[in-house]
């Protein structure tokens, strides 16, 4: 059976102390029953009396000195976060090994010095404010959250306790924090989209499919940095001669709806920008996006895994491993007001053969060898 840490520790406590009340006795009588040795033989009995007292101090002392280490691993703040996201679990398993590898990496044990609250709504926004309060009422130390959504919740739970967000989109401009150098309130955290990542998906698109010149943008309805992309989009899609169709999603039940407009507007590609309903759809996406021989691309690299063309974006794993990080220095004092939003340093482009071979593209051996992560 596991034991909990306390409770170790208190087991080390009291074998300690039954140490030293069991030797003490022992010790205090070795001093009048030994014999004097021969260096000792030259000294009065008095003083022998006195070095061998010494010697019993100095057994006591370190006792006492794993004493004191076990009673203060006891007594050693043990810090309560909160994780809180609007997709479902499932869908972010290797965004939370790569959150609670990256508290590793800075000497923390989950489940020792830090209690994870996870928090999912399952795909349903509306069920986040009720999320968010509760990790309040639970008095988290802080919070850490995902997409915009999940930290406007956090946002309208708590104005004083610090929140980390491991992904966010256009956060100046969407109104979570002041400026990405000074972010001012308790709000910081890293940004998934420094604002090129989707020309750069046009890009790509039209390399895989050089005949491409109309591409549906799926998006998920609400979500206000959506604005902001889509007019990027249109800058970059003129001067790469493409069209884009937007195409917003707000549940499950869209998804039939949005792949017959798809059919009408006549597009011959598919960028998907992401969102949580989107995600918790990805699967409908991907399997119309099949049957109506639409290439895609996706914003994250485990969405090619379950059969999409491509994808192109921040690497998601190791943006939630970098929020550790600002876990770290807040849990040590650091006010979030004064932490720097922080900016992508790893890019990863994915591309699955297989479903190339589906839709019959064959994707250029120049594109194949930029890829960091190929499907066979």
């Amino acid at each position: 059976m596991n034991r909990s840490p306390l409770k170790a520790d208190n087991a080390r406590l009291a074998l300690a102390l039954v140490a030293v009340a069991s030797v003490a006795p022992q010790l205090y009588r070795m001093v009048g029953q030994s014999r004097p040795t021969a260096a000792e033989g030259c000294v009065s009995r008095g003083e022998q009396r006195t070095m061998k007292l010494h010697a019993v101090a100095v057994v006591i002392f370190g006792l006492l000195l794993s004493i004191g280490s076990a009673a203060a691993q006891q007594t050693a703040k043990v810090y309560r976060i909160g994780y809180l996201q609007i997709a479902p679990r499932a869908a972010q398993l290797h965004l939370i090994e790569a959150f609670e590898r990256g508290l590793t990496e800075r000497g923390y044990v989950v489940g020792r010095d830090i209690l994870i609250e996870y928090r999912f709504a399952d795909g349903k926004p509306e069920r986040l404010d009720k999320l968010a309060d509760e990790m309040v009422r639970l008095k988290v130390d802080l919070i850490v959250t995902g997409v915009n959504p999940n930290t406007q919740a956090a946002q309208r739970a708590t104005k004083t306790i610090p929140i980390v967000m491991a992904i966010s989109y256009f956060p100046v401009e969407s109104g979570l924090v002041k400026s990405l150098g000074r972010p001012g309130g308790n709000v910081t955290g890293l940004v998934a989209d420094t604002g090129e990542e989707g020309a750069k998906h046009l890009q790509l698109l039209r390399e895989a499919a050089p005949k491409l010149t109309r591409v549906a943008v799926l998006s998920e309805a609400g979500l206000g940095h959506t604005e902001h992309v889509l007019r990027r989009l249109g800058q970059a899609a003129g001067s790469l001669g493409v069209v884009v169709v937007p195409f917003e999603m707000r549940g499950a039940e869209d998804v039939g709806r949005i792949f017959g407009e798809i059919e009408r507007a006549k597009v011959d590609g598919l960028m998907v920008l992401g969102g949580s309903i989107v995600l918790a759809n990805r699967d409908s996406i991907i399997s119309m996006s099949a049957k109506a021989k639409l290439p895609a691309i996706w914003v994250d690299r485990q969405i090619v895994q379950d059969g999409a063309l491509m994808s192109y974006g921040a690497d998601r794993a190791d943006l939630f491993r970098r929020a550790a990080g600002y876990v770290d220095r807040i849990l040590k004092g650091a006010k979030p007001a004064e932490l720097p939003v922080e900016q992508p340093t790893q890019y990863v482009l994915a591309i699955n053969l297989k479903t190339a071979n589906a839709l019959g593209i064959t994707i250029p051996k120049a594109l194949l060898l930029q890829a960091n992560h190929v499907v066979q």
